[in-house]
């Protein structure tokens, strides 16, 4: 029976999987790393990017014998390389909201309207990697006149594995130079932004071989929330959430829906009709992991959820917002920060704890009624699946079932 490897590259962790056929998990690994902020700069050094990858993967190999691999990765997150392939800077990491003139620039020269129409998203975030393009261009143009290639994380991980460009095109979908009716690059846009074609990867479907490595075949990967997507097995009719160190709640649909005024719902190539409505937000357990590293030290997960649980449905009047790095929808606002409201003397970092697990809960009952597919159920992913108060508090305040899975490491299993 065949051992399939996959791999999901969040934000602040790396996790491998090894399955069998039938989907059973063989061996697993996983690391967490720290990014590097200042102010809207968020950055992580590329090679360390793949060191960490390797380190993970040698464990994964030690334990057992792999035929096949393939990566999802966090979208939007860019890195620069010089003609021999050597990055030349840290990988802007996909937070980093220091493109937000450049987004309102390429907002006002093409429109939502013909943005969304070609690529299928309806903002234009500082995140994205078309602005970051353009803030190298104007703001490091010692470093834009050095690069040769222009890629996203798993298209580095891909090209340090296998010496190929390469790049899957549900990684592309919110790069806004990616035409997700076509399955190829926007020209419009890369001319906009001053480049060519030649200086990103070459475009693969999610699954496709791209090359064999020490006797291990390796496939193009996946946008993570879309491995994510499909490890939990959603299809029409079907919702899920999944709540890490950013929000997603995902719907399949076979089209691209039309165009509105005030359209807040991006679809995300996964293949040819075949596209996943996708809503999220910067951060959601980012928020409560920083609330826990900075204010209860010490405390493990499950204290987290037993003190929380001691606290009354509302968190006796206390309201947080968790947007710490910006809000994307249904508002984009790169500027808008965290808050807290409502602060009583009575109040505990229990009631915190509570008041930010019902604030993440109340923004995916946003992005369900935004997205209006009929469903009963909603299936619950990432690591916030983990915390039966929060699966509670987010049943309550969506009126749904939330359904977990046996397996908790759906992203790896997409990947596989």
């Amino acid at each position: 029976m065949k051992h399939l490897l996959g791999f999901d590259v969040g934000t602040t962790s790396i996790k491998g999987c090894v399955f069998d056929e039938q989907g059973k998990e063989i061996a697993t690994v996983g690391k967490a790393y720290d990014l590097i902020t200042d102010g809207n700069f968020v950055e992580f050094p590329a090679e360390k990017f793949f060191e960490i990858f390797s380190e993970c993967y040698d464990v994964l190999r030690s334990k057992t014998h792999i035929d096949a691999l393939a990566i999802d990765t966090q979208g939007e997150t860019l890195i620069f390389l010089d003609k021999d392939g050597k990055p030349l800077m840290n990988a802007i990491i996909w937070l980093d909201n220091r493109a937000d003139q450049e987004a309102k620039e390429i907002e006002a020269q093409f429109g939502l309207r013909k943005i969304y129409e070609v690529t299928g998203q309806t903002e234009v975030p500082a995140g994205y990697p078309a602005p970051k393009i353009l803030w190298l261009k104007r703001n490091r143009p010692e470093i834009f006149e050095k690069t040769s290639k222009i890629l996203l994380l798993e298209d580095y991980l891909l090209y340090r594995l296998t010496g190929e460009f390469v790049s899957d095109k549900s990684l592309c979908s919110s790069t806004l130079y990616f035409d997700a009716r076509c399955g190829s690059y926007w020209k419009e846009m890369l001319d906009y932004l001053g480049v060519d074609e030649s200086m990103f990867p070459t475009l693969k479907d999610s699954g496709q071989f791209i090359a064999e490595v020490d006797g291990v075949k390796i496939s193009a990967g996946a946008l993570d929330q879309v491995s994510g997507f499909l490890g939990a097995g959603i299809k029409e009719g079907k919702m899920s959430e999944m709540t890490g160190t950013s929000l997603a709640v995902c719907a399949y649909s076979k089209v691209i829906p039309p165009y509105f005024e005030g359209i807040k719902v991006p679809a995300y190539y996964v293949d040819k009709d075949k596209y996943c409505l996708l809503m999220w937000a910067p951060t959601a357990g980012m928020t409560l992991e920083w609330y826990k590293k900075n204010f209860c030290e010490g405390w493990d997960y499950s204290r987290i959820n037993e003190e929380a649980s001691k606290v009354p449905v509302g968190s006796e009047g206390l309201v947080v917002s968790p947007n710490m790095c910006g809000s994307v929808m249904p508002t984009n606002d790169a500027g808008l920060k965290g808050g807290v409201y409502g602060i009583d003397i009575k109040h505990t970092r229990a009631h915190f704890i509570r008041a930010i697990m019902e604030s993440v809960a109340s923004l995916i009952r946003t992005y369900v009624d935004y997205l209006n597919i009929p469903t009963e159920e909603i299936v619950s992913i990432g690591g916030g699946a983990r915390s039966k108060l929060w699966l509670q508090i987010k049943a309550d305040i969506t009126n749904k079932t939330l359904i977990t899975l046996e397996n908790k490491e759906v992203g790896c299993l997409g990947s596989a």
